[in-house]
């Protein structure tokens, strides 16, 4: 699927959270609503490193595939 590239954003002025099942170590991915209907994530201990984006149909269709226990 081609999707194109959502607008440049600042990825400070996104809302970014992890699971609540996240340990305390550190060792965390955590996600941010991206404009357009992406899904940003980032490794949680290097917040300004590299970000990931999905588009947001593809997020969701992981994220019930680990709660059905397929992935």
């Amino acid at each position: 699927m081609n999707r194109p590239l959502p607008p440049p954003y600042n990825p400070n002025e996104l809302a970014w959270w992890k699971s609540s099942a996240s340990s305390e170590n550190g060792a965390c991915v955590e996600v941010a609503h991206a404009p357009e209907g992406w899904m940003a994530m980032r490794d949680s201990k290097i917040t300004s490193g590299v970000i990931c984006l999905v588009p947001m149909s593809a997020f969701s269709q992981f994220i019930d595939g680990v709660r059905a226990g397929a992935l």
